[in-house]
């Protein structure tokens, strides 16, 4: 975890996380709380939330927290917003801390929109003053019209996230804790949402920002945290740690396999059946420089050491930020793979690439049904890396090449 914090090394630290432990009593009814009480002895048993955990956050900086369900990312954000108090260390914030945790926490639900505007702002820290010169703002970034003079009971959950985003946004903060709040509504909020927290990122805020959309992740994060039972298991560059996530689910969801990792950490699955060579090759020039809308040709060199069948082949392609380009596999194409022992196959995708200029890096995987996260034999991230470079045909702006048929026609229906 230092390595990564070095690069911040000349940054200011605006939240400093040391040695936080969380540890909840679980009883098995009130009765036997109140016999620990008189008896002084022990009815109940320990549920470690968070277990030592420690890192700082760094001025500008967008942190992201991954983990499965129960990992402790609730917890510690509780914590950091200072909802609950830890069992154990130290919490030491650099300044106004609003968090986005549960929706329709801080609001009056009889109330209307506009008056918990002045409820929640005074809540989270602002004055009578700031929220009169903001409240336009607020009203207007909401995008809820006449809306915001109707009770809160009235609102879906969309516009309750609509109203609190634009509060804690408009709050100007030094540290924003975002917990799954943009899952919640529609795709043209949740894209402005991250336009404004990017935008505010710029002007030097500070994001904690927890999510289970992972490209979102590779968007906005500088590092992301994995925890796990409770305990910060990797920290470093987003596509690295979440690739480490999807390992995690994958062992999570194939328990009854021997799951192995590979030391590069880019590799994992049973190995019953493994992706030994991967190549992408332009037909016209034979070699991994691409021109885009170039027929190519992907090929997977596999080795098998079972007898399996019912199995899946894929490929990803990712650009140079990690964001998913394109992926499909056999199982969407409806194609039957039966693997036998001791064989070896060739696998290969053919297409046009009809993506845009810039470089790429592709990831393979084999495993059942359609994704990795069941019962993967061999997940390889990285496993070729190419670049496409110049446009066969027409020109194009963006990463993808759609072909439109363009007519004109005069339109005498008027006439």
């Amino acid at each position: 975890m230092l390595i990564y914090e070095k690069r911040y090394n000349l940054m200011r630290k605006v939240l400093e996380v040391k040695n936080i432990s969380k540890v909840y009593k679980i009883y098995k009814n009130s009765f036997d709380r109140l016999k620990e009480i008189f008896f002084k002895k022990s009815y109940h048993r320990e549920f470690i939330a968070n277990d030592n955990i420690s890192f700082s956050l760094f001025e500008g900086e967008t942190l992201g927290i991954i983990g499965v369900n129960g990992a402790g990312k609730s917890t510690i954000l509780k914590i950091i917003a200072g909802v609950i108090e830890p069992t154990s260390g130290e919490i030491i914030r650099g300044g106004r801390v609003t968090a986005l945790l549960e929706l329709g926490t801080g609001f009056n639900h009889e109330m209307s929109g506009y008056d918990n505007i002045y409820l929640n702002g005074t809540l989270i820290g602002m004055t009578k003053r700031e929220i009169d010169r903001k409240i336009d703002d607020i009203i207007d970034f909401s995008e809820l019209g006449d809306y915001i003079y109707e009770p809160i009971m009235t609102y879906s959950s969309g516009m309750s996230m609509r109203l609190a985003f634009s509060i804690a946004i408009f709050s100007e903060p030094q540290i924003l804790i975002v917990d799954e709040a943009l899952s919640v509504g529609d795709a043209h909020f949740s894209s402005k949402c991250t336009r404004a927290l990017k935008e505010r990122k710029d002007e030097n805020m500070s994001i904690i920002y927890v999510s289970h959309d992972l490209n979102s992740l590779k968007i906005l994060c500088d590092r992301v945290i994995l925890l796990n039972n409770g305990r910060i298991t990797k920290v470093g560059e987003p596509e690295d740690v979440i690739n480490s996530y999807n390992f995690l689910i994958s062992a999570l969801n194939d328990r009854d396999e021997k799951m192995t990792i590979k030391e590069s950490k880019s590799s994992y699955g049973t190995f019953d059946i493994e992706i030994v060579e991967v190549n992408i090759i332009g037909e016209s020039s034979k070699s991994n420089l691409i021109s885009s809308g170039e027929n190519t040709e992907i090929r997977l060199k596999i080795k098998s050491k079972k007898d399996l069948s019912n199995m899946t082949v894929g490929i990803m392609i990712r650009d140079r930020f990690g964001q998913d380009i394109f992926g499909t596999n056999t199982f969407y194409h409806n194609i039957d793979i039966n693997f036998q022992k001791d064989s070896e196959y060739i696998c290969s995708f053919s297409m046009p690439l009809n993506i845009g200029v810039g470089k790429y890096s592709l990831t393979t995987a084999i495993h059942s049904k359609e994704t990795h996260l069941e019962n993967c034999s061999h997940w390889l991230d990285h496993a070729s890396e190419f670049e496409v470079a110049g446009i066969k045909g027409n020109q194009f702006i963006g990463i993808s090449r759609l072909e439109p048929k363009i007519r004109l026609e005069r339109d005498d229906r008027d006439k």
